[in-house]
């Protein structure tokens, strides 16, 4: 782990060391509901968690029903917007099925999903007061950066709390589960530590945790986000194709480092694919091996050979037959699709529908020069109707002009 980079920050190395090699422990890192899906900004955590259970250990993986419905104030300026508590459930449900592919739920180490909504729901105001809050200096927890960020601007109670629940978290599983390992991003370095201190204060223990770098891409842009905002681990909100391309694009200077955060690839085969870098950084080898491996692992083996196959068929390097409606579809919308009705056009008109050409007399230049493709198929006659039969599936169209242009056309 140390050689990948995953270990940012921890409560003590030779320690954590130690109580990592001493046996198998059970671990624990935590995911708040606030939206519908995951994103690959937590593949982090998600992975890190498999590691350490490949490694022996068992995993706690905690989905939060009740710090989800308070809010961490890391990051942000202003306060978080509230979902009720019926949207919250929903999201638990859905994040812990997004959760299972990760790890396994059987043998001695088998994961456990846990809701932290389990003992937090329960809990009195008089009660949580009295056995939690007692044992927070308030002068602490001022000192945080994010928390001192926010006197400015303002930050509410129930933000300045979360640090507290999340503190409890560690406490109730230790004494359920006899968790004494957690740990998350970098950004949860403050309240990881608080709930450390708090497991000691509580008499029990001794706990470890450590923390994860915050991935930034070579750009300065954040990671996680592609044209079209988040990338989503839910195939119905980032397509298995968007995901795939997502990897694929990674930049020669970020891929060397994906690899070692992301892939369970070996130390030789991450170097390998390092060294390809260097010296073939156009073939974008070490960008496809990991493409492909990762998104297996999120959306399974046949969705990764469906997205390898549509990258290749796009450009005329593979069979446009073989890819299916959903893949299909997938992939024109990343490039652009246009939709019409009714009977087909010309060449020409679909090519001036799709935006590939700025006017008529463009396409007809572009298709004489034999620049223009249909289904990976050069067009020769500008005027002639496109057949019912060329849809694919029976309702899309590939139209490419040069080697690497392309729009997709749907018949309605």
């Amino acid at each position: 782990m140390q050689w990948r980079g995953l270990i940012q920050d921890s409560t003590d190395p030779d320690e954590l060391r130690k109580h990592l090699d001493g046996g198998s422990i059970t671990y624990y890192v935590g995911f708040d509901p606030t939206a519908a899906s995951l994103h690959v900004g937590h593949l982090m955590q998600v992975l890190t968690a498999r590691r350490l259970q490949l490694a022996g250990h068992r995993p706690l993986l905690l989905v939060g029903g009740a710090t989800g419905q308070i809010g961490d104030p890391s990051g942000r300026s202003s306060e978080r917007v509230l979902n009720t508590a019926d949207i919250t459930a929903g999201y638990v449900d859905r994040i812990r099925h997004q959760l299972s592919p990760f790890v396994t739920y059987e043998g001695e180490n088998a994961a456990t999903l846990v809701n932290n909504l389990d003992w937090t729901g329960a809990a009195t105001v008089i009660d949580f007061l009295r056995d939690v809050g007692k044992h927070f200096p308030v002068n602490k927890m001022l000192a945080r950066d994010v928390v001192k960020n926010r006197l400015e601007t303002g930050i509410s109670f129930t933000e300045f709390s979360y640090q507290l629940l999340q503190a409890n978290d560690f406490y109730e599983l230790h004494a359920r589960h006899g968790c004494s390992l957690q740990f998350g991003g970098s950004d949860q370095w403050g309240n990881i530590t608080a709930g450390v201190d708090f497991v000691r204060r509580r008499g029990a223990g001794p706990v470890q945790a450590f923390t994860t770098p915050l991935v930034l891409k070579a750009d300065g842009t954040k990671f996680g986000k592609s044209e079209g905002g988040a990338v989503w681990l839910d195939p119905a909100m980032t397509s298995p194709y968007a995901f795939y391309q997502f990897w694929v694009n990674a930049d020669d200077r970020d891929v060397a480092k994906y690899l070692r955060y992301f892939s369970f690839k070996t130390r030789e085969q991450i170097e390998e694919l390092e060294k390809a870098t260097e010296e073939r950084p156009q073939a974008r080898l070490a960008q496809k091996e990991l493409a492909f491996e990762i998104t297996a692992l999120v959306h399974g083996e046949h969705e990764a050979t469906q997205a390898v196959t549509a990258s290749q068929a796009l450009f005329g390097r593979g069979s446009l037959e073989d890819l299916s409606a959903e893949t299909l579809r997938a992939a024109l919308a990343e490039a652009g699709m246009t939709q019409v009705r009714g009977e087909l056009p010309s060449a020409a008109a679909l090519l001036l529908q799709s935006g590939l050409v700025k006017s008529g007399g463009d396409a007809r230049r572009t298709i004489n020069e034999g620049g223009a493709y249909l289904n990976n198929e050069r067009i020769t006659d500008p005027e002639s109707p496109i057949p019912d039969t060329a849809l694919l599936q029976g309702r899309f169209l590939v139209l490419r002009k040069g080697k690497r242009t392309f729009a997709g056309i749907e018949r309605l």
